[in-house]
């Protein structure tokens, strides 16, 4: 019977938790982070637990470490630097490199074997970043993502407001607020299109809370998964609970 571990995704705006057994992700659930440690430790329960893979692109916290140590038989913090699947590599030095980042360049490489990838994260930042079909992570760029370019034109101007995008875009406003809102969302599927067209080859994944929301506005194949950093800490749990 496969054994239980369970996966911490905590990312700069909320926090995912989800079981996995043999790789496969169970339920995912989802908090607002307040209270990281002792909404992860309600979850846990009296469940016995193999490996713990905890992610976190905010600072350490080393009393949840310890606490999460004496619940399992392995505690696996990310860290850039640390030992990863045989067939996963990185082209370039990873110190520094973000966790969250990693993990789900891992995942495209075990979902997308023998293909050149460009992955778009579309979360609190627009994250791209290319893997090769070798397995090799080769780097990517980062920016806004859409909810902080409207904050941004929020908290530095002295008028505009902060507006949520509709489903509908246009091509462009004609009220302070569709101008706003065509600008961010347009301009952001302009940059995508713009990796897109430059790499018509590879293929695109998107990820992230926006991803849905923009990949119904692209013509081109595009899959779109979700949860990709979990699938990479899945894969991460899986490695460690076998060395």
């Amino acid at each position: 019977m496969p054994v239980v571990n369970l996966l911490i995704d905590i990312g700069n705006s909320n926090c995912k938790v989800a079981y996995c057994k043999g790789g496969e992700l169970g339920e995912i659930y989802r908090s607002s982070c307040e209270d990281i440690l002792s909404y992860i430790l309600t979850l846990i329960g009296e469940t016995e637990l193999d490996v713990i893979v905890l992610s976190t692109v905010r600072e350490d916290n080393l009393h949840m470490q310890q606490v999460l140590e004496k619940k399992c038989r392995k505690l696996v913090t990310m860290h850039s630097e640390m030992d990863l699947p045989a067939h996963f590599s990185a082209g370039f030095p990873r110190k520094g490199l973000g966790v969250d980042r990693l993990a789900a360049a891992l995942a495209v490489s075990m979902m997308f074997p023998g293909e050149d990838c460009i992955k778009f994260d579309f979360g609190t930042a627009l994250t791209v970043d290319f893997i090769s079909r070798n397995g090799v992570f080769q780097g990517g760029n980062i920016s806004l993502g859409m909810t902080s370019r409207f904050k941004a034109l929020n908290t530095f101007t002295k008028r505009l407001p902060l507006i949520e995008p509709g489903s509908e875009i246009n091509d462009f406003g004609r009220k302070t607020a569709e101008a706003m809102e065509s600008g961010v969302v347009l301009g952001m599927i302009f940059e995508v299109e713009g990796y897109m067209n430059k790499y018509p080859a590879h293929k695109v994944v998107f990820t992230g809370g926006d991803a849905f929301y923009f990949a119904e506005k692209f013509k081109s194949p595009i899959f779109v998964v979700p949860n990709l950093v979990l699938v990479g800490l899945a894969l991460i749990a899986d490695y460690y609970a076998q060395n």
